[in-house]
Parts: structure tokens; C-alpha cells; sequence
């Protein structure tokens, strides 16, 4: 793995976020329940579907990201990505067009309250950005438990990218609903 400008990743990932939370407040806040609702006409998850799953993983990844951040500075400029750090953000890049299956406990019900899963997820992306912009002053390359198990922890930094590539890839499934 290369070393990269650690303020410059910072930037790209405060970009996508910005452009996630952008979509969420001006497109997804202003679409009627029944929008929102409707399953793909593929036969995948609504626009409320695709968010609650980013939720879930926000709910698990949020609250380890700012335990991390706590008292943690660094004054490295660059960050490398581990290995399976950079396996998994790559495995979530749409442009790969693989198709997965959800984790068991991060499938979304397909009875959901729309404007709560907007409002949530519009909340969530807020605290991301928060967590970015403190993460410039950082260690990136402490280490947090995944999803799958507590066993294998990847670089904070490594979560970040995977977290956002994760949520720009069902932010595209839930706009080709629209």
C-alpha cells in the first residue's frame, strides 16, 4: 500500500459526505412517504430501505469512530491503508458492480417510517463530517472492531473509506428509484 496525504484523503472523504448529506436534504427530504417507500422496479429495496441500511451501519460504526477519536492526535501527514482495509472499500465500490448480499441485522424491514430514516440518516452524515474534521488532527491508524466480528479491527482510517464508499454505493441503488 502507497502513503497518501492525509489531509488530502480527508478532503476527498468531507466531499463525498457533503455530497451524500446534499442529496439527502434536498432530494430524499422533499419526496412523499409513498416515494420513498417504493420498492425498486427490479424488485430491490425502496429509497427508505437503502438509507435504513446505511443507518445500521452508521449505528455500529458511529459511536466506535468518536470513542477512537477521544483523546487520540497524531501529527502524521500521510495514512496507508491495511490490506483488508483496502479490500473492503474496494469490494463496496459500485463502479465494481458486484452485487452482495446484506449482513443478517443490517437487512432494513420493508415497513419503515420513511421521514425517520431520512431524518436519521441526514443526522448521521452530519456526524461524519464532524468526525472527519477531527480526524485531521489524528491517528488513522488505530485500529476498530468491523461489523462481522469483534476479532478483526481495521485502521480508523480505513473505516472511514470504507464506510463512505459502503454509503455512496446504495446512495446510487436508492437514486435509480427516483
Amino acid at each position: 500500500m502507497k502513503a497518501v496525504n492525509k489531509q488530502a484523503l480527508i478532503d476527498s472523504l468531507e466531499q463525498q459526505v457533503d455530497a451524500h448529506l446534499q442529496q439527502a436534504i434536498k432530494v430524499y427530504q422533499n419526496l412523499d412517504a409513498d416515494t420513498l417507500s417504493r420498492p425498486s422496479n427490479t424488485g430491490g429495496w425502496s429509497i427508505a430501505q437503502c438509507l435504513e441500511h446505511l443507518n445500521s451501519y452508521g449505528d455500529y460504526y458511529l459511536p466506535h469512530i468518536e470513542k477512537t477519536l477521544r483523546n487520540n492526535h497524531s501529527d502524521s501527514a500521510t495514512f496507508t491503508s491495511g490490506w483488508l482495509g483496502d479490500y473492503f472499500t474496494k469490494s463496496m465500490d459500485p463502479q465494481e458492480g458486484k452485487k452482495m448480499k446484506a449482513l443478517k441485522g443490517h437487512i432494513p424491514a420493508t415497513q419503515l417510517n420513511s421521514y425517520a430514516v431520512v431524518a436519521e440518516f441526514i443526522q448521521q452524515q452530519e456526524k461524519l463530517l464532524i468526525y472527519l474534521r477531527q480526524a485531521r488532527k489524528a491517528d488513522l491508524d488505530i485500529r476498530i472492531p468491523i461489523t462481522i466480528t469483534k476479532l478483526i479491527r481495521l485502521k480508523l482510517g480505513d473505516v472511514f473509506q470504507f464506510l463512505i464508499m459502503h454509503d455512496e454505493r446504495h446512495i446510487q441503488q436508492a437514486n435509480r428509484n427516483l
